[in-house]
């Protein structure tokens, strides 16, 4: 059997062929990678709305008596204070205070969290999870759901015509709400820099969901491709390539995550390192980057200092559609971190200048209420 033949497809694997979505593989599943072309789904999600199939990512529930305490000795974010219906963004960490993951937390009620997991890490993430907390807290993976991510400014004007009340959703609120008659469960949240929400289904009633917000005039399907360009526009990691076990939350821009009870308490995986890091400031940082020139600065492209000197590592780049130009983002030593600072880029032997800039490379448009 190849390895074509092993691949994993979402509940909307279908939809995709009659799309004609161009399928590849990622992270073990089928996934369309394009269907109108990267340059134009990107656009359309900066200006009308664009639906994503997530499906790939790990969703489950956490639950027992106080499941929210149980994950704080897995995570540096402030889960506890979490308020019902809410959503946070956290990071899984080690010993060394690297980055297993990142994920979304939602708490439901007091016995109940939702979690979402990059797909890439899903089984060791989950396997992880379950493991540290038996006794304290039970695991349970939502295998028969699929997810699908609604992205861009037209996102709520659209998804309120089939359920008015997500009109009034804040950024990072989830709720269940019924849309065109199926239960579903949502965040108004995402990972594109736009406005826009996040849709747990049944996976039986996925394609349906899906085609019916497809119908509306404002909204066309989007892939892999113009995901990724969104949310480097955005200035978001991506796990694998911008955050991992090598980095941490400080040298990764991510302090924001650490609530401040939890810098005064530590209680999490790496906390001494991390904290430390807090205290101290880290040898490197991760940074914006623009390449002068119209060439773009690739994923491990060596970065170097106005002396030659090799400073850095570009983690993630490629054409920025909405600015116009090449972006990247990467890490280098601390003392190079400043915007303004002048870089060369290692393109095939040639130093192509640069220089740091502040991220996100396109104005976050989150709805805040």
């Amino acid at each position: 059997m190849s390895s074509q033949d092993d691949l994993k497809r979402t509940p909307l694997a279908g939809l995709h062929e009659d799309l004609g979505g161009r399928m590849v593989p990622f992270a073990g599943w089928e996934m369309p990678v394009q269907f109108a072309g990267i340059m134009a789904e990107h656009q359309h999600t900066r200006t009308q709305a664009s639906l994503f199939d997530v499906s790939h990512m790990g969703q489950a529930e956490l639950t027992g008596d106080d499941p929210a305490a149980a994950l704080e000795s897995l995570v540096p974010g402030d889960i506890r204070g979490l308020a019902p219906g809410r959503t946070r963004y956290t990071l899984l960490t080690n010993e060394a205070g690297g980055i297993l993951d990142d994920l979304m937390v939602t708490r439901i009620d007091e016995n109940r969290l939702f979690l979402v997991v990059n797909a890439a890490c899903k089984e060791a993430d989950l396997a992880h999870i379950a493991g540290a907390l038996t006794g304290q807290a039970t695991l349970t993976t939502l295998e028969d759901r699929a997810l699908m991510a609604l992205q861009g400014p037209a996102a709520a004007t659209v998804l309120a015509r089939l359920a008015p009340a997500v009109a009034d959703m804040a950024f990072m609120s989830w709720a269940e709400i019924d849309i065109d008659g199926i239960p579903c469960t949502l965040t108004r949240s995402g990972y594109t820099g736009e406005d826009g929400f996040e849709i747990s289904v049944p996976a039986a009633d996925a394609d349906r969901l899906a085609r019916k917000l497809l119908a509306a005039d404002e909204v066309a399907p989007a892939g892999l491709g113009s995901r990724d360009s969104l949310r480097l526009e955005a200035g978001l990691c991506l796990y694998g390539s911008d955050i991992d076990t090598t980095t941490t939350p400080i040298e990764a821009g991510l302090a924001w995550t650490i609530g401040k009870r939890r810098r005064a308490d530590g209680g999490f995986p790496g906390a001494e390192a991390i904290l430390a890091q807090l205290k101290d400031g880290p040898k490197r940082k991760r940074v914006g980057l623009r390449p002068d020139g119209k060439a773009p600065a690739r994923a491990h492209t060596e970065i170097l200092d106005s002396a030659g000197n090799a400073i850095g590592e570009v983690t993630s780049g490629g054409f920025g559609p909405s600015v116009g130009g090449p972006v990247a983002m990467g890490y280098v030593d601390a003392g190079s971190a400043a915007p303004g600072t002048q870089v060369s880029f290692l393109v095939r032997g040639k130093a192509l200048p640069g220089r740091v800039v502040k991220m996100p490379f396109v104005e976050h448009r989150y709805y805040r209420g």
